[in-house]
């Protein structure tokens, strides 16, 4: 059982650092990304649906989008639904598809986007350390019913601590590469 606990344990901060690189797609880093638009849903039948499920996502040129539906009908409706998701891009219909032109990132939106970044990967380390929190109250509450010695605890309690420095280590050097990524001219 105490196995377990350090099992579920490492497999919630693995899901963690999964849901921030996933986060970390949909930061703007100068180049284009088709994963901007992972959050952008279209009115489809009468449900929002991804935008990934009703249309070809390309990337023809480094700072362009395009998004080709496999419905011609809907173009007007991904217009807007990409220009009501604020992502500081003006889509143009061309009739065909929807061509997202994304502008130069300036000085200012590179150093708001790297403190958007830090913010994220703080959020995460803080998830992570709540993981770890529930971890060790479980050993404790195993050690109090007497169904693991002092001895086990802290072995546990340091094996979990390592899982936390792992992870924590992890979304460091993930938030470093995105924050170069995203200063990089």
């Amino acid at each position: 059982m105490p196995e377990n606990i350090l099992k579920e344990t490492e497999n919630k901060m693995k899901h963690t650092v999964d849901a921030l690189i996933k986060e970390f797609a949909a930061v703007r880093s100068g180049r284009a990304n088709p994963k901007m638009l992972e959050k952008v849903t279209v009115p489809y039948y009468g449900v929002d649906t991804p935008i990934s499920q009703i249309a070809s996502i390309s990337v023809p040129e480094a700072t362009q989008i395009y998004v080709k539906p496999y419905d011609k009908t809907q173009v007007p409706d991904i217009e807007k639904a990409i220009f009501g998701a604020n992502l500081g891009v003006t889509p143009s219909n061309d009739g065909v598809g929807v061509r997202l032109s994304l502008p130069p990132m300036t000085e200012e939106n590179r150093k708001n986007s790297a403190k958007q970044i830090h913010k994220m990967a703080e959020d995460n380390k803080v998830s992570i350390r709540n993981i770890r929190r529930d971890a060790i109250a479980q050993y404790k509450k195993m050690e109090k019913a007497s169904d693991i010695s002092e001895d086990d605890l802290r072995y546990y309690e340091d094996e979990v601590q390592k899982l936390t420095d792992k992870y924590t280590g992890k979304i460091d050097e993930l938030a470093k590469d995105k924050e170069k990524d995203i200063l990089h001219v």
